[in-house]
């Protein structure tokens, strides 16, 4: 994860912000989008049994997350 993160920031030319949204969008699109080579293409969040079902992995995380805090 921390190499993801470091090639991206040295894409971006540093991060500015304490508070930037990419620090925690890549957490998510490694975790549970990214297909890992090791776990035999499946995500880390698909190998630990909670993995997004669908075609479209990110508009299922949306869709989970506005109906968690609807509740």
């Amino acid at each position: 994860m921390h190499g993801s993160i470091r090639e991206r920031e040295k894409i971006m030319r540093g991060i500015k912000v304490d508070d930037t949204p990419i620090i925690p969008m890549n957490q998510i699109y490694y975790n549970f989008v990214r297909p890992h080579m090791g776990l035999d293409g499946k995500t880390p969040a698909e190998a630990a049994g909670v993995g997004i079902e669908g075609e479209n992995k990110w508009r299922e995380l949306i869709d989970k997350s506005t109906k968690q805090s609807i509740r």
